[in-house]
């Protein structure tokens, strides 16, 4: 009974205990990469089966009889005793496939006649636990093919530079022969006894009938192996992902295997462009939205060891610049705070010290809040996320799982919106599918959402992300506000300094965004359709900026040429189940009021609680229309009344120069009593503001030019400092003030006694 029981246990556990190479394979099986195992031995993991043409070459050359035995072959064994007897050495083994399995096995035992009778036992044990193929596989796995290379899959691509079952019957009977005398595969060592070896084994599959006379001397005909081969790697930095997260492992990925080898093409070539500009580091995610599998996955350019190449970008934080905007302007529509036309301010600002400014350093006073986004203007985003308010948007941005945006929101103030935070490529494609699906989902559900739209990106073809059970409440924003978003981005012609993108494809049904950070260190890219995302960085891994990088000039071209290797797909649908239609103001973007010219649009549901247009209001005029007048100076009968669009006096000034329809209040006529008061404000300085004052050769302070705006732009303006007059300025108000250093009041004053008053503090440049 106890010899019973020690036979049942006798088989070392676990059987085989050597660590693995980390293997990636595309969607289609095709393989992306290998990494070596931790003993520096290629062992890839055990396969399910073995290839026909090796399998038959390995039985014919090592164990004929291998479907007859119980693991041991006693006439193998006779035969073997007796030939070895003769010649007074080993000529021929007696040892079946299952005893070499074991013998692999127990690596590092004594070969002796008592190790060889344990090793008898076990492989008979052996016979009973597993099944003929999966002896095979075992052995096919772990046997040795001539230097590092272990298994039969790592010595078909070292070797061959092909999978197991791509192999030719000469290659397999190559690969056969190896395990019994691997130094035989050394390159331009030991040829001709290795060529005789496969040839004995091909004629001997004629022989036997396995392969026919035409296949067997073309088989002949084919070289050995004369240099080994370099693995793929097709997908480098998944790969070294992926051995983080399931190392050891062969791992089935989403890749698409052509996708992928194109965009590494694309990486390849913008690559050689960039370089020459020192601009070195690039990545590339393209993600399904349905799935939120990964589709492509290029961590970095194929650049050198000097510039990082081994950095995966995809997972690393970098500055965001405007390539959050979206985000802001999907929060405020979505709370019903904003409509897409909406005029928002485009005018120099200060807050609390911070001044931003547009990328072209020049302004439109007014922009509708769609256009501001398109256009990637940071002063309308900076004053519609102070409107906002950077706690909200800070926990939009933690609903969206923008991971390293860890910081308190005081860190970042406002900032945030232009570049203050940091995020990676993976969170911020994760976010932009959460979004497609979910306007998707909503549409085909008819007005439904799922709780979990933001679940993780995944590379693993096993896994099936969970997107959450049906709901009727939004988890993050609204359809509506979603769609919005999405209409505001698919505008092509936009950032500044566009001048190249009416060369793009307008065609390519997209939603995109661009961000550019600050010191130009980052080019970001990201587009969005119904069934695809594309992330794109470019830069430098260590972080250094170049004047020619942008995401508009850098970023933008390589999107644009992924997107063109996708399936083409319509336009999101329009989600009508979270929006209404009301009547907008044209000029405004406002929700109209009795005096403004109306257009009829589609706008989130719960956004008719915003406020009416603000700059429509009926004028009395003369019969000229050049002059205000009222009952003190004009027949009541004789007053015109007339709508008219006025925007305060500093957007005014902006304004005008991009529209040339905008025309400023009329004034007063002479002999009339004035009832609304004219508006004023500086333009430059703004409130408690801090001018620092150069000096000229001789030590003098210089001047600096205050600039002010009037609703009536023919106003004389009269100008103070300290109560002290300066002087005025007719029609164009800028004036140039000599002070001292301190804390002084600058104020104008018009004709008709209105006064904007600010105070700013003047220091000098040392």
């Amino acid at each position: 009974m106890l010899a019973l029981v020690a036979y049942y246990f006798c088989l070392p556990k676990p059987l085989f205990d050597k660590p693995y190479s980390t293997v990636i394979e595309s969607a289609e099986g095709y393989l992306l990469g290998a990494q070596i195992a931790r003993d520096g031995q290629w062992r890839f993991p055990e396969q399910d089966s073995v290839p026909y043409k090796f399998k038959k070459s390995l039985l014919y050359f090592e164990d004929e009889y291998f479907y007859q035995h119980w693991g041991l072959n006693p006439v193998a064994i006779v035969k073997a005793v007796i030939q070895n007897a003769k010649a007074g050495k080993v000529v021929r083994g007696g040892s079946t496939l299952t005893q070499q399995t074991m013998r692999l096995a127990r690596n590092g035992k004594k070969r002796n006649y008592f190790e060889k009778i344990i090793e008898a036992i076990q492989s008979t044990r052996l016979e009973f636990k597993y099944s003929k193929e999966r002896i095979l596989t075992l052995y096919a796995s772990q046997a040795p093919f001539g230097g590092n290379v272990v298994g039969l899959d790592m010595a078909s691509w070292r070797y061959f530079g092909v999978s197991p079952h791509q192999l030719s019957w000469a290659e397999s009977a190559t690969l056969a022969v190896l395990p019994n005398a691997p130094k035989l595969i050394y390159p331009g060592k030991n040829q001709a006894i290795l060529l005789n070896k496969r040839n004995q084994l091909l004629l001997k599959l004629y022989n036997e009938k396995v392969i026919d006379i035409q296949t067997y001397e073309l088989a002949l005909e084919e070289p050995l192996p004369q240099k080994p081969y370099d693995l793929p790697q097709v997908a480098p930095h998944l790969l070294t992902e992926v051995s983080k997260k399931t190392p050891q492992q062969r791992i089935a990925t989403t890749i698409n295997y052509e996708i992928q080898k194109r965009a590494n093409q694309i990486a390849q070539n913008y690559y050689n462009q960039y370089s020459q500009s020192e601009i070195y580091n690039l990545s590339i995610l393209v993600v399904d939205v349905k799935t939120r599998n990964i589709i492509t996955y290029i961590g970095n350019s194929p650049t050198t060891i000097a510039h990082q190449k081994d950095v995966d970008i995809i997972q690393a934080p970098r500055s965001t610049g405007s390539i959050l905007k979206p985000f802001l302007y999907a929060a405020v529509i979505d709370e019903a705070e904003l409509l897409p036309e909406t005029l928002i301010p485009d005018v120099p600002t200060m807050i609390s010290g911070y001044s931003p400014k547009n990328y072209n350093l020049s302004y439109e006073g007014a922009v509708p809040a769609n256009r501001a986004l398109s256009r990637s203007l940071n002063i309308p985003s900076v004053l519609m996320l102070q409107e906002y308010g950077v706690y909200r948007f800070y926990e939009q941005l933690q609903k969206l799982k923008l991971h390293h945006i860890t910081k308190h929101p005081n860190h970042y103030g406002l900032s945030l919106i232009l570049g203050g935070a940091e995020s990676n490529l993976w969170d911020l494609c994760q976010a932009y599918a959460g979004l497609s699906s979910t306007l998707n989902y909503f549409v085909s559900s008819k007005g439904k959402y799922r709780n979990n739209e933001m679940t993780s990106l995944n590379w693993n073809q096993e896994t099936i992300p969970d997107l959450g059970s049906n709901a009727l409440q939004k988890p993050g924003f609204g359809a509506g506000a979603i769609w919005q978003t999405f209409e505001a981005m698919r505008e092509v012609n936009r950032p500044e300094g566009d001048e190249a993108w009416k060369f793009y494809d307008s065609s390519l049904q997209i939603a995109w965004k661009t961000g550019t950070s600050y010191g130009n260190r980052d080019g970001w890219a990201i587009g969005v359709n119904k069934d695809y995302v594309v992330g794109i960085w470019v830069g430098n891994a260590t972080g250094e900026g170049r004047p020619s990088l942008t995401g508009v000039s850098s970023a933008a071209p390589i999107l644009f040429d992924v997107f063109n290797l996708l399936p083409r797909t319509n336009w999101f649908e329009t989600p009508y189940n979270d929006l209404e239609e009301a009547d907008i103001c044209i000029t405004s973007g406002y929700l109209a009021q009795e005096n403004c010219p109306t257009k009829k649009a589609w706008i989130v549901a719960r956004a008719k609680k915003t406020k009416t247009c603000p700059y429509h209001f009926l004028v009395h005029l003369d019969s000229s229309e050049r002059y205000r007048v009222n009952s003190s100076c004009e027949p009541i009968e004789n007053i015109h009344a007339k709508s008219w669009f006025q925007i305060p006096p500093i957007q005014a000034f902006y304004y005008k120069n991009y529209h040339v329809n905008y025309v400023d209040l009329p004034p007063f006529r002479a002999d009339c009593i004035a009832q609304n008061a004219s508006q004023l404000d500086f333009i430059y300085p703004k409130h408690q503001m801090t001018i620092y004052l150069t000096k000229d050769f001789n030590s003098n302070l210089q001047p600096f030019i205050a600039k002010a705006a009037s609703s009536t732009g023919n106003k004389t303006l009269f100008w103070y400092l300290d109560n002290n007059y300066l002087g005025t300025t007719t029609n164009f108000h800028e004036f140039e003030i000599k002070t001292t250093t301190g804390t002084h009041r600058l104020s104008i004053t018009d004709t008709n006694g209105n006064e904007k008053m600010i105070e700013i503090y003047v220091n000098s440049k040392s």
